[in-house]
């Protein structure tokens, strides 16, 4: 089996990093690979925001499980209770992922690519789309000043970093989603 399609079959959701700092190449690496993303007709209707810095994660993870916690359904705080607390695992880098309005499957394509770069580097990353229930609330509009560029919302978020256990497993795909016209 070539790499590429090894990386695709290997690649796992990691939730739960180690405190290890990502590499500034690997950090670079990773976003270019996002940016060589095909788009429809060529847009490039995305930004990248590469954020680098543990404490700030930390206290978006925070303010998000108040969030949660203060919610009248508790489900999904209960879901991340459940998961040590942490909607954001631990992560020591965030991509997130900036689009124009309308624009989802391109910013679905850049994610993906960017999450495959990622494992073929040898790094756990799971894409996050829970980082919008802060980002694009009026308690994380110091995020979202800080993470979206004017004229873009919030796509998806992107956590990388040193996998606690490298040997995750990969999801089972379910081979009944293919069908095949002849």
């Amino acid at each position: 089996m070539n790499e590429t399609l090894q990386t695709i079959k290997t690649r796992y959701s990691c939730r739960s990093f180690k405190d290890t700092a990502v590499e500034k190449e690997k950090i670079e690496a990773i976003a270019l690979a996002g940016v060589q993303s095909p788009s429809g007709m060529n847009v490039q209707p995305w930004k990248i925001v590469a954020l680098n810095n543990k404490t700030v994660i930390d206290e978006m993870n925070q303010t998000l499980m108040d969030k949660l916690a203060a919610q009248e359904d508790r489900t999904l705080y209960d879901r991340m209770m459940g998961r040590g607390g942490k909607v954001f695992y631990n992560a020591p880098l965030m991509y997130v992922i900036a689009k124009l309005p309308g624009k989802d499957l391109d910013c679905g394509i850049v994610c993906e690519n960017m999450a495959l770069a990622a494992s073929s580097l040898g790094l756990g990353n799971v894409i996050c789309g829970l980082a919008a229930l802060l980002i694009n609330d009026e308690i994380g509009k110091e995020y979202k000043e800080k993470l979206i560029p004017e004229g873009y919302e919030f796509g998806v978020a992107l956590l990388v970093g040193y996998a606690v256990d490298s040997d995750g497993t990969p999801h089972e795909p379910d081979l009944s989603k293919i069908i095949y016209v002849e």
